[in-house]
């Protein structure tokens, strides 16, 4: 497996989003949401995406490691987006098809390197 994350953003929609949300819960990753936290707060017609930004690794769990963290722009059911991270088995990630154009992924990537989105943590204190 090669050690360097891609350079590219993915779309997925929210039914492959909470499956691969249940499969790093499966394998022990730190950067899952938990069971049907996504299903509750994303908006489940929406599509979100995907940026790896970084290679993990889990002591824990040397047989899934290393792995990738991937910083996510998600559509929340209010419509707002919001950031959150999730760790992504690198052979399921290049199964997801590449779909965006240069520029959608520039545009993307952008956004979320340059921070200022809600957190999905923040965005849970403040519905309490």
């Amino acid at each position: 497996m090669s050690q360097d994350v891609p350079q590219t953003v993915k779309t997925v929609d929210a039914v492959t989003l909470v499956a691969l949300d249940d499969e790093a819960r499966c394998r022990g990753f730190n950067r899952q949401h938990g069971p049907d936290w996504l299903t509750a707060n994303v908006d489940m017609s929406a599509q979100h995406y995907l940026y790896p930004f970084m290679v993990h690794r889990a002591s824990h769990r040397p047989e899934f490691s290393p792995h990738w963290r991937c910083m996510l722009l998600l559509r929340m059911r209010d419509g707002q987006d919001a950031f959150s991270l999730l760790d992504i088995w690198p052979a399921t990630f290049t199964q997801i098809p590449e779909s965006l154009t240069v520029q959608e992924k520039t545009e993307i990537a952008g956004r979320l390197e340059a921070g200022g989105l809600p957190t999905a943590t923040e965005r849970d204190v403040h519905k309490t």
